[in-house]
């Protein structure tokens, strides 16, 4: 199975149903990644949905001790 999972995704099934997947480490750090980008645009999105004011990058940056 681990020679499988070096290739693909290893579903691995209990009494026929499914219970668990075995990935290669470098397939498990790459979803991790894609799951902390998507996490990181959920919070862009709902960033921008919030209402209030805007402020300009130079602001921000400005309050932040950045320039």
């Amino acid at each position: 199975m681990l020679e499988q999972a070096a290739e693909e995704a290893v579903l691995i099934e209990r009494y026929g149903k499914p219970a668990g997947v075995l990935l290669s480490p470098e397939r498990y750090e790459e979803l991790l990644e894609a799951l902390e980008e998507l996490e990181d645009i959920r919070a862009f999105d709902a960033a921008m949905a919030e209402e209030g004011e805007n402020l300009p990058w130079e602001q921000v940056k400005a309050e932040l001790g950045w320039s």
